[in-house]
């Protein structure tokens, strides 16, 4: 049997997600947006949960996300400390009440990766139910839950296809933007995306995102 690639397990899992009579909305988190500039948009997100990972000596940011996409995978089919296994396919959400009952945890959307000094992080935003007491603990000792403090971003959305290219080009007009406006740019750019592999490029939802502490002056 061929074994399916990294994005053959993405294109599977989101497909069963499209086609499952009980499949609701993939879940976001949520923001407000502060202001928009062109196609600049700077918003608020409150404190969340995620599970990640950070990939060492990996080649590219491309063998980073395989790698950190199967971890993670594993961790939200059920690889936590219950060892319950649960289909990919069915069902597309399940709870069990009783805390030693392993628990299927949705897939949410973006998918984050960030580069460190240690590799590049990836990670996956836990749906809202989850809290501290409350989110699965990881079987797998290289991923972890992490909380996303409370922050202001500066964000551009663009479409097309997930490729360096199009991640430098992006992050390179994001970052001229907040210096012709003196804005201290806080993080590294993080870069997120919406959709399935088997969405036409024309109708992806990508985005390159930098935490700020300031808002564009109105006047300039």
């Amino acid at each position: 049997m061929k074994k399916l690639n990294t994005w053959e397990l993405v294109g599977l899992f989101w497909s069963a997600l499209a086609i499952s009579q009980t499949a609701i909305a993939i879940e976001r988190p949520d923001y407000e947006v502060l202001l928009r500039d062109g196609d600049v948009e700077f918003r608020h997100y409150p404190a969340y949960l995620v599970a990640q990972t950070t990939v060492k000596d990996a080649a590219d940011r491309d063998e980073a996300a395989n790698i950190g996409f199967r971890r993670l995978f594993k961790y939200i089919s059920g690889a936590n400390k219950a060892k319950t296994e649960i289909s990919m396919t069915s069902p597309v959400e399940q709870f069990a009440e009783n805390s030693q009952v392993g628990r299927k945890i949705d897939m949410t959307a973006p998918v984050e990766q960030i580069p460190s000094q240690e590799g590049w992080a990836v990670a996956f935003i836990l749906p809202k139910i989850f809290n501290w007491d409350s989110a699965p603990v990881p079987s797998d000792p290289t991923v972890r839950i992490v909380e996303r403090p409370a922050k202001i971003v500066a964000t551009l959305r663009y479409s097309g296809r997930w490729t360096d290219k199009n991640v430098a080009r992006h992050s390179q007009e994001l970052k001229s933007y907040l210096e012709s406006h003196a804005i201290t740019q806080g993080s590294p750019v993080q870069t997120a995306f919406y959709n399935a592999p088997f969405t036409p490029p024309f109708m992806r939802r990508n985005e390159v995102q930098i935490e700020v502490d300031q808002l564009p002056s109105t006047t300039q």
